[in-house]
């Protein structure tokens, strides 16, 4: 092996680089997101992506598998502390609003974006490092808001031009109608306590409804006939989850109620939601959500309603690939300057700069070794640019105070138009292109 093979230092598995190939998608999930919240009136807020592991612990549920077995947790070696990054988002989310008392001055709607860190074995829209979306409605105590957040999704796809997410929706209650559920599976499930996996078995005694979320397929009919959360819903469970629905059907939202729908996480009441797929193989799941009342004065607030959801932004982007969706998002930019250097170069500066202050994008031509490109090699990288319009400045073109001005992505017609002239034409000749 030669040493510069052995010196190769690569990423580390499942926490991706972003190509510039991509950066459009990227770029266009991320207005698409901008508009979204906007149309519905949410405020950004950022945290940091380090927390106290506590906060995990406490929040998400120490018998989860994010806290038993996926976090990035660490020593802090200045002062002791016990630290984590960041698996998630709600619970560092809600651990600001306690902390600056935001709720004070009453209900708030809120949304992040941001990378999140799991330790587990990495695949196909399921990374160490991934980048989510949250929505977080703090404050809000009836069904309307759980409406809201479910039809913002509807809405990003719509946006997105993507098809086949399908709601599935389902009610957790409240706690002692968990209590009574919590009691009827471990009945059912000991029953057929041989059957169970390790997994599955471990969870029996300390977190039973994790078991309906198991993927293990020898399971699956043990799953299925086990007792559903919706028989022991009270009467203002059902009234909650039944206005929901009613809020959805008035939009013409089709969902699917499905009664082993449960989440991953602890928090969780009432109502709770997955926007699922077939075009992503095992990871199905889009974005999901639900409510969580008792979270905020669980983790040392006051006792506050709240609801959200959270969508992975590389599941997003994987399926916009498998839905053809990138063909008008590839990089380019308006204009591309080509020069000869020498005398021509600094008035070539001269004109990208005059042509950006004007609001265009605009590459100039540089060398990759110092020496003039010839004018087809320098055409060659103008049309890989994506650019609309070519400006040629050769030494002629100098003399006369004059440039070439030629269209790369129509007919290829080039004219000669004055420098002094030259912002008003190219953004006459890029209006006239986009009609």
């Amino acid at each position: 092996m030669s040493q510069s093979k052995q010196n190769k230092i690569t990423g580390v598995r499942g926490m991706n680089d972003m190509l510039p190939a991509e950066a459009p998608l990227w770029a266009h999930l991320e207005q698409s997101i901008q508009s979204l919240v906007r149309a519905y009136g949410y405020q950004q807020i950022r945290t940091p992506i380090v927390e106290q592991t506590a906060l995990f612990k406490r929040g998400i549920g120490e018998v989860t598998d994010i806290v038993e077995k996926e976090m990035y947790s660490f020593e802090d070696g200045l002062n002791g502390e016990q630290l984590t990054l960041r698996p998630e988002g709600t619970a560092a989310a809600v651990r600001a609003v306690i902390e600056h008392n935001m709720l004070y001055e009453g209900p708030k709607r809120l949304w992040y974006t941001g990378p999140m860190f799991r330790h587990e074995r990495p695949q196909r829209g399921r990374y160490r490092q991934f980048h989510q979306l949250g929505i977080e409605a703090l404050g809000f105590a009836g069904p309307d808001i759980d409406a809201e957040i479910i039809l913002m999704c509807q809405r990003l796809w719509d946006d997105l031009g993507l098809s086949g997410i399908k709601l599935e929706l389902n009610s957790l209650g409240q706690a002692s109608e968990r209590a009574a559920h919590r009691d009827a599976l471990v009945e059912h499930f000991k029953k057929h306590e041989s059957e169970l996996d390790e997994d599955s078995k471990r969870r029996l005694g300390s977190n039973p409804l994790r078991i309906l979320d198991s993927k293990n397929p020898a399971m699956k009919a043990i799953i299925e006939s086990a007792p559903q959360i919706l028989n022991y819903l009270g009467e203002e469970s059902l009234k909650h989850f039944e206005g929901v629905q009613k809020l959805l059907k008035a939009n013409n939202l089709p969902f699917k109620i499905n009664p082993r729908l449960v989440r991953g996480l602890d928090y969780y009441n009432l109502t709770v939601f997955e926007w699922v797929t077939t075009e992503l193989g095992s990871q199905g799941t889009v974005a999901g959500g639900g409510r969580y009342d008792p979270l905020i004065a669980q983790m040392g607030g006051k006792a506050a309603p709240a609801c959200g959801w959270a969508m992975g932004m590389e599941r997003v982007i994987e399926l916009m690939k498998e839905q053809g969706l990138t063909s008008d998002l590839e990089a380019g930019c308006d204009i591309y300057v080509l020069h000869q250097a020498g005398e021509t170069l600094e008035p070539a500066f001269i004109l990208a700069e005059r042509l950006r202050s004007a609001g265009l994008e605009v590459i100039l031509h540089c060398s990759s070794d110092g020496e003039a490109a010839s004018f087809k090699s320098q055409m060659k990288k103008a049309d890989a640019s994506g650019a609309a319009y070519a400006i040629i400045i050769g030494p002629d073109e100098l003399a006369a105070n004059q440039v070439q001005l030629k269209d790369l992505r129509r007919d290829g017609q080039q004219i000669t138009v004055s420098m002094d002239n030259l912002v008003d034409e190219v953004i006459n000749q890029l209006v006239s292109t986009s009609e």
